[in-house]
């Protein structure tokens, strides 16, 4: 049951091409966005590899919030899941069997877990799943508690651990947090951009579903106290929620989703 080699590649176009920020960003012809969460990855594994190719589709992509981070994140946190589940472990102490060289990554894991009361018992038809990520010198955890209800993925509570190091306003930050997730979120459930005769068909709000005011699960935010030095506040909470969405689902479902938005 421990992994003995991880492979991954990144097959997308370049954000900082042509943007003024190629010095800051592309570093010995890798885009560092194109692989950032895959190259931080936590876990205890003897052997990696990781790729970028450049695939450059036609249309032009630029940043977002948590940048590469988004789609790497979902893509590894998924990927250990399945391990996790192919090692017949659960899926909390699988990670954290491999995290004794990350004491950041664990601690926040640790913590979402129990607070989140993994393990006991959840009403008939909900589950959950979790994900762990860093990004921008800062680690966060989440647990999603999910159900599926007309066809439909259904996410009742929310349950966030942050390390982002010194903190001066704790307020500011568990807004960040709360806001940071709501975005994955949507994301993850609604985030399709379709073309028509070479435009984009989405406009505004009327045809961009955004999560709704009733959709909205219940969130909680508990921070480490640290003395480590301040990471992002804004970003680091995106990543780690569509897989623990897509995790909590694969409970329900025994199948794994590998793409985005979410089809239950």
């Amino acid at each position: 049951g421990v992994p003995t080699m991880v492979c991954a590649r990144s097959a997308c176009d370049s954000l900082a091409d042509g943007t003024g920020f190629e010095k800051a960003i592309i570093k010995d012809g890798i885009d560092t966005t194109s692989v950032e969460g895959l190259t931080e990855m936590p876990y205890a594994v003897a052997n990696k590899q990781i790729d970028w190719a450049r695939y450059s589709p036609g249309v032009r992509t630029w940043f977002w919030r948590s940048v590469g981070n988004t789609q790497n994140i979902f893509f590894a946190e998924s990927f250990i899941d399945e391990m996790a589940h192919a090692a017949g472990k659960d899926p909390y102490e699988y990670r954290r069997a491999l995290m004794d060289k990350h004491p950041r990554h664990k601690a926040v894991l640790e913590l979402a877990a129990q607070k989140a009361g993994w393990g006991t018992p959840l009403a008939a038809g909900r589950a959950r799943g979790i994900a762990v990520a860093e990004s921008f010198g800062s680690y966060v955890a989440e647990v999603a508690e999910v159900s599926i209800e007309n066809g439909k993925a259904k996410i009742h509570r929310v349950v966030i651990a942050a390390d982002v190091g010194m903190v001066v306003n704790p307020d500011t930050v568990v807004a960040q947090m709360e806001g940071a997730m709501v975005y994955g979120l949507t994301a993850a459930l609604y985030g399709d951009i379709t073309f028509k005769d070479g435009k984009v068909e989405q406009n505004n709000f009327h045809d961009y579903q955004m999560l709704h005011m009733n959709e909205m699960p219940k969130v909680e935010v508990h921070l480490i106290k640290s003395g480590e030095a301040p990471g992002g506040g804004g970003e680091p909470g995106t990543p780690p929620i569509a897989p623990a969405v897509t995790n909590a689902l694969f409970k329900l479902t025994g199948k794994r989703i590998r793409s985005l938005p979410i089809k239950v």
